[in-house]
């Protein structure tokens, strides 16, 4: 674990806001259960407001405590009335899922209530009382907005999972509804207000929704950076999210003061997507205030079973849900310890097994991201596991984070899977954009075969095969094969996304080291290229083989005056190992134009 990172917000480097180009870095926030990085919860400031749309029939008093109550779904009526009599009130109902939230500040409510006939489970969502604000929220603040001389620019994130080539295809369909659930969205940002959709937004903060304008906006920074990744606005201006045509609603889940996340208030934010139409949700958090729930605890089996039937009926409804691994550097396929638990009081160190689960990340079907760094290697932070993760995408480590919004018209950087999740809600809004017709298992399959095989690295605790392991599950996600615009490989699939700059007159090399696969190379071996050059008929291309062997591949005409080279080849290696280093051999023959090759693959 990383002493000095918070990983209950998938992040573990704090926004750094910047109204300019030039950009300053944050210190790493501190793990406590108080905030999400340096900057005061924006309720702090709000002012007060009329009851929420539901009003509560409780009245708050020191030492209320929040419960799940399960039934059958649909059976929930003499629960509800048990509830009361048993000196308890009904805060929310969600009968289609047989979940109650219910308060008490009763001891031996809990107890009492599993005794109820009908009753299925009962369990504390947390070990904290219930804030008062819950029955009379706060609005959160709305920014006074700065405007911004950036203009947009493709950033490393994008270019890695070649977002800035699938615009090309697709930016996305407004009529594909993403929900960002979080601490919240600025809606009134330059970068998010042409894509943010109001009426589909609410809070779910303490587990029932507040529908009152702005209880969706951010308490934090978090959720808006979130939502920039996912789908900021292709204006020429700021920044451009994965999937700049889609429409991003807020639901907030994090409550003001604390920014956690409890059990009911997720499942508020599930069903929610659900009834609202949601074709993809982000989650770049774990359900507080246990890092890992057990079945064998009888709260936490409760939690387990709430948040699952509500993630069940938000797919069930059509919508796919995406969530970040975590920060800890964790083994999720090997569990053995757990020493953040619970947060919203004293954390122990407690003994685990693997049938204790992060949620919601664990729960089936949902789609579980682990992040890269630029260039695409583990992220030194982030969590992983051989059969737990499904894919990888950008999420920053070092001083190369990732660039997105934040509140008040204002940009930063952060690192963490909560970045890496939005890149991949954004590359699954896109496949959603361009099927229309496909379910949530269609879009989750389509992540799965779009994505590139990545092997593991020299790391023992990395486990699996180069199609799944434990890093980087089925792969990295591409953006462009997402909507169809590039090869989709039909065999074992190695590529290099580090930078190589090239130089006049000069020749330079890119490698890949193959492994894994058995026998020679193929006759029908696919060499794809990216190399950014802004005059291409200063180029010629070769590949070189492990032994040596080298096969041309273009020598551009010296009057070919176009910038770029994004093509496939072809080439017959059938004579050639399969395993061992190729190399992209790049030669300028001339003088005045440079570039870069970006990026280069081989498909066996």
């Amino acid at each position: 674990m990383f002493s000095h990172i918070s990983s209950r917000l998938r992040l573990p480097i704090a926004a750094a806001a910047v109204v300019s180009a030039a950009v300053a870095l944050a210190a790493p926030a501190q793990a406590a259960p108080t905030g999400i990085g340096p900057s005061a919860p924006a309720a702090a400031t709000s002012t007060r407001t009329a009851a929420v749309t539901q009003a509560t029939t409780g009245t708050w008093v020191a030492g209320t405590r929040a419960y799940l109550v399960i039934t059958a779904p649909g059976a929930t009526a003499s629960a509800q009335t048990a509830v009361t009599a048993n000196g308890g009130t009904v805060f929310a109902a969600y009968d289609a899922i047989g979940v109650i939230v219910a308060h008490s500040a009763g001891a031996s409510f809990a107890a009492t209530m599993r005794g109820v006939s009908g009753v299925q489970q009962v369990g504390a969502t947390r070990t904290s009382d219930v804030p008062a604000d819950a029955y009379n929220p706060a609005l959160p603040a709305n920014p006074t907005q700065s405007a911004t001389t950036l203009t947009e620019s493709n950033r490393w994130d994008m270019t890695q999972i070649k977002a800035d080539q699938a615009w090309a295809v697709t930016t996305g369909s407004a009529s594909v509804k993403v929900g960002v659930l979080d601490t919240g969205v600025d809606d009134q940002h330059q970068d998010i207000a042409p894509n943010f959709n109001a009426a589909d937004s609410a809070s779910c903060a303490y587990g029932k929704a507040d529908t009152r304008a702005g209880a969706w906006r951010d308490v934090g920074t978090h959720g808006t950076h979130v939502a920039g990744t996912i789908a900021a606005a292709k204006n020429g201006k700021g920044v451009i999210g994965v999937a700049p045509g889609v429409k991003i609603s807020s639901v907030r889940i994090a409550e003001p003061t604390s920014s956690l996340f409890f059990a009911e208030n997720t499942i508020c934010g599930f069903v929610w997507a659900g009834d609202h139409g949601f074709k993809v949700t982000n989650n770049s958090y774990y359900t507080d205030p246990w890092q890992f729930n057990c079945p064998d605890n009888v709260d936490q089996a409760a939690i387990i079973e709430g948040v699952r039937r509500a993630q069940a009926y938000a797919e069930g409804k059509g919508s796919l849900q995406v969530a970040a691994a975590g920060n800890s550097n964790y083994d999720l396929a090997n569990k053995t310890t757990d020493t953040e638990s619970p947060n919203d009081s004293t954390p122990v160190t407690r003994t685990i097994t693997n049938a204790c689960i992060d949620i919601p990340t664990e729960l089936p079907g949902v789609v579980t991201v682990a992040a890269q760094a630029s260039g695409g290697a583990k992220a030194s932070y982030s969590n992983f596991g051989n059969g737990v993760i499904d894919v990888a995408a950008p999420g920053g480590d070092g001083a190369t984070q990732v660039y997105s919004t934040l509140p008040g018209g204002k940009y930063g950087n952060m690192s963490g899977t909560s970045m890496a999740s939005p890149h991949v809600t954004g590359v699954a809004a896109l496949i959603a954009s361009v099927n229309p017709t496909y379910t949530p298992a269609d879009i989750r399959a389509a992540l799965a075969t779009q994505a590139n095989d990545k092997a593991c690295p020299a790391d023992a605790r990395c486990t699996g095969t180069t199609a799944k392991n434990g890093f980087f599950g089925e792969g990295a996600v591409d953006a462009l094969k997402a909507v169809g615009g590039g090869t989709t490989p039909t065999g074992p699939y190695f590529e290099n996304l580090n930078d190589v700059t090239i130089v006049d007159n000069a020749t330079v090399e890119s490698a890949i080291t193959v492994s894994g696969v058995t026998g020679n190379a193929p006759a029908t071996l696919k060499v794809g290229v990216d190399i950014k050059h802004t005059y291409r008929g200063d180029l010629v291309l070769t590949l070189v083989a492990p032994d040596g062997t080298v096969y041309p591949l273009e020598d551009f005409a010296n009057s070919d005056s176009a910038d770029d080279v994004l093509k496939t080849y072809t080439v017959n290696a059938s004579s050639e190992v399969a395993n061992g280093t190729w190399k992209l051999r790049v030669q300028d023959i001339a003088t005045q134009d440079t570039g870069r090759v970006d990026a280069w693959n081989l498909t066996f």
